[in-house]
């Protein structure tokens, strides 16, 4: 009989600390997503073919993401979109959309909390303000030393999308950074 494997995580065994942040700030770290990233058909001037697609989430447009039933679909690019789904395996979202699949690649992290845009912004240079950066955004950018891909989802909530290989890293990186924090909350 075959032995089941467990799917670990890069960030696994980090709940406890994640749970003794300042309660203005919540880190955790999400289960797995499969992850597929896929290159659109797109002219000179044309934007890029939604079709593509095939009916698994809306079409994002430049620096944005858009969330469908049981797939978002991330802006990475002029010509290429990254989906993801908890629901959908790494195969079977592969098969549907024809890209390839990326799963492995990153970690997923949620920041969210009164100061999660300032533990952001502590070392991130785009404009995170909301009226630049409001829900529906996506960006590819610097996060500390760590490339990543920054979704807002809402007011104070943040997807992170992390190389694997970074995760523990940023991880730190972020518990240093909203440490400044729990000292707000005493006062």
């Amino acid at each position: 009989m075959a032995d089941l494997l467990t799917r670990t995580g890069a960030l696994d065994g980090w709940a406890g600390r994640f749970a003794a942040l300042p309660d203005s700030v919540t880190l955790l770290s999400e289960p797995f997503h499969a992850m597929v990233a896929v290159r659109l058909a797109a002219g000179p001037a044309l934007p890029p073919d939604p079709a593509a697609l095939r009916g698994l989430a809306p079409a994002p447009g430049p620096n944005a993401w858009t969330q469908g039933d049981r797939v978002d679909a991330v802006w990475l690019g002029p010509d290429e979109v990254l989906l993801t789904s908890p629901f959908l395996s790494p195969a079977e979202l592969c098969e549907r959309s024809g890209g390839t699949d990326v799963s492995a690649q990153r970690t997923t992290i949620r920041l969210r909390g009164a100061h999660a845009r300032d533990v952001l912004e502590t070392g991130c240079a785009i404009d995170l303000h909301p009226r630049s950066f409001g829900t529906g955004s996506a960006a590819v950018t610097m996060l500390g030393q760590a490339n990543v891909v920054l979704l807002a989802l809402g007011e104070n909530d943040y997807r992170v999308l992390v190389r694997s290989s970074f995760a523990a890293y940023l991880a730190e990186w972020l518990i240093d950074a909203a440490q400044e924090y729990s000292t707000v909350e005493d006062t």
